[in-house]
């Protein structure tokens, strides 16, 4: 018998150093048992934004699916910079196509693509938008 689907919730948590808190009430889950969970299987992203999507089921268990960092993190950590620019037209760095490769190929399993030439392609828009310019 399957369990019924009370909530799904999609958040963005840091690694390895979630806590209980009002993001998580949302969820309807048990805060302490999911933040030890997550901490233990993101204890090596410490320091990023891990999106996760988090089921909630009636009997107040859940299931939760870890996705990769968010691009724009990514790409920021690769230019050395604080932020992007505010208009597209604005180059405010730069990012050798090796780093665009490396940034494709790990977010490959989330992007709706299985050709990392074409991940390449959705990477290296988003930092044309961010102001960021490939070498």
């Amino acid at each position: 018998m399957r369990k019924k689907i009370t909530k799904v919730v999609k958040m963005e948590l840091p690694g390895g150093n979630a806590h209980p808190g009002p993001k998580l009430a949302s969820a309807g889950v048990n805060m302490a048992k999911f933040c030890t969970d997550f901490n233990a299987q993101t204890g090596d992203r410490k320091g990023q934004t891990v999106p996760v999507i988090i089921t909630a089921y009636e009997d107040k268990s859940y299931d939760f699916v870890i996705k990769t960092s968010p691009v724009a993190e990514l790409i920021l950590k690769a230019a050395g910079l604080p932020k992007g620019s505010g208009s597209a037209k604005q180059v405010v760095g730069s990012i050798t196509d090796a780093q665009l490769t490396e940034i494709a190929t790990y977010k490959l399993p989330d992007l709706n693509t299985d050709d990392v030439d074409a991940a390449k392609k959705i990477v290296a828009g988003t930092c044309r938008q961010m102001g960021i310019a490939i070498k």
